[in-house]
């Protein structure tokens, strides 16, 4: 930026220093000069004797002629020295003055009274041959170039930033990036809801008005191109967060989290960027034959953390160990002798599994189903049919209780069908004529357990 000095000559901060042409110096610079490199002391005296300026005067003249004069497309920093109504005149360092419009200062989106006089701001030189000999710039396009520059830093950095999606077309979204408008590729875009569409595109209208994350993934100032993406910035977001969280989780931990998606084998929980799994077993004391029976996508929960696994990434979740767990009740609710109304659950080799109430089962052994034994239990028996049943023993201990419907006396049968014409009574806490539960693998014990439950 210029500077007056005060012997009248001028001092500037170059950007692209030029070579100072020394033709064009008065030839007395050039007789000081010689007369320097040859070890003479200056004269002092010019043409025909003429008196020439002292080393003051000499030193500003040389820092004149070293001025850069500026290109189109450069961008200087200038001061802004005047205005007469339509045009600003800025200092940008150079020999000649430059003019930016006043309307060129509005696209910045100041206030309308507001004046940059005085102030310094980048300016872009759209012409250095200007007829009039002043050069002509814009305040706005010297604030694209830095968006641009943020974006090339952006694209080499892989930093990731927020912005909303302001429209669509029929290609993808468009996103403001400063003062530059990015695109989106449909392509770029995922949905991470239900797991029916998890990793899909979905209609672009869904995301219209978000603020999301988004990446730069390529930048062409020639071309004017800005591509972004939401998907590969989620990747990345979800990765670091990923590791921030398996850092801070321990077992044991209870934590919020959103249900993300489900699936037969449980259902996966967002913990703020990372997934963890509830899998089937573990979300409620009793069998669940889907997670959609209990949650649902987009649902928040708690959940108790199980495992933890950062060399592989994982975290294991429960829903029923912040339950309370029914089978630590049972030895006082249920002793040998009771009878009581049962839902069978489950039909195996070796007997069935029935429901006395929710998380609790026994087992009717083939043997304890009638006199004499059916062949098999589906001759006798079908998943969902309500009986009377009678405790013959409760380990609680041990998570099993043993039933016998062929020890129930006909006479307090007839009494139980009296009471319940429908032979449908519900076991406790379901209501009437609700399905039976479907199976699950750690209800009542594995098969090798239960067959030695009688």
């Amino acid at each position: 930026m210029a500077r007056e000095t005060q012997e009248g000559g001028s001092s500037a901060d170059l950007e692209e220093p030029r070579q100072i042409d020394r033709a064009a110096m008065p030839l007395w610079v050039s007789q000081q000069e010689g007369a320097a490199k040859a070890g003479e002391e200056p004269t002092g005296q010019g043409e025909e004797g003429a008196q020439a300026p002292g080393p003051a005067m000499s030193e500003a003249l040389l820092q004149e002629y070293d001025y850069s004069d500026p290109k189109r497309g450069d961008v200087r920093n200038g001061l802004v020295i005047g205005g007469d109504g339509d045009y600003y005149v800025v200092d940008v360092g150079a020999k000649r003055e430059c003019l930016v419009a006043v309307s060129d200062y509005r696209k910045l989106g100041g206030a309308a009274d507001e004046s940059p006089l005085g102030k310094e701001l980048p300016v872009y030189i759209l012409r250095a041959d200007a007829q009039d000999g002043h050069l002509v710039g814009s305040f706005y396009l010297a604030e694209v170039e830095r968006d641009w520059d943020l974006a090339e830093e952006y694209e080499a950095s892989g930093r990731i930033f927020e912005a909303e999606a302001v429209a669509q077309n029929r290609g993808g979204l468009l996103v403001h990036f400063g003062r530059l408008r990015g695109f989106v590729p449909a392509s770029h875009l995922v949905d991470s809801g239900s797991s029916g569409t998890a990793g899909k595109p979905v209609a672009l209208d869904h995301w219209v008005g978000k603020v999301l994350p988004f990446k730069v993934i390529e930048v062409n100032r020639r071309r004017n191109r800005l591509i972004l993406s939401y998907r590969a910035a989620r990747r990345q977001w979800r990765s670091q967060q990923k590791e921030n969280l398996l850092e801070k989780l321990h077992e044991g931990d209870v934590c919020k989290g959103v249900v993300s998606s489900l699936a037969s084998f449980g259902a996966f929980v967002d913990l703020g960027g990372a997934d963890g799994l509830i899998h089937v077993s573990e979300l409620a004391w009793y069998r669940v034959g889907h997670p959609s029976e209990l949650l649902r996508v987009g649902q928040e929960i708690a959940v108790y953390v199980l495992r933890v696994d950062p060399a592989r990434g994982r975290v294991g979740l429960s829903l029923k160990r912040l339950q309370p767990d029914p089978w630590t009740l049972v030895q006082e609710k249920y002793q040998p002798g009771q009878l009581l109304p049962v839902r069978v659950s489950k039909l195996v080799d070796f007997g069935a599994f029935a429901e006395i109430e929710k998380g609790v089962e026994g087992l009717i052994h083939l043997t304890e189903i009638s006199d004499p034994p059916p062949a098999r239990p589906e001759d006798a028996l079908e998943p969902g049919q309500v009986c009377l049943a009678k405790v013959l023993r409760v380990d609680a201990q041990n998570r099993r209780i043993g039933l016998s419907l062929r020890a129930v006396t006909p006479e307090e049968q007839a009494a139980w069908e009296a009471q319940h014409p429908q032979g449908a009574q519900p076991a406790e806490g379901q209501e009437p004529g609700a399905p039976a539960q479907p199976a699950g693998a750690d209800a009542a014990g594995d098969v090798a357990e239960g067959a030695d439950a009688i």
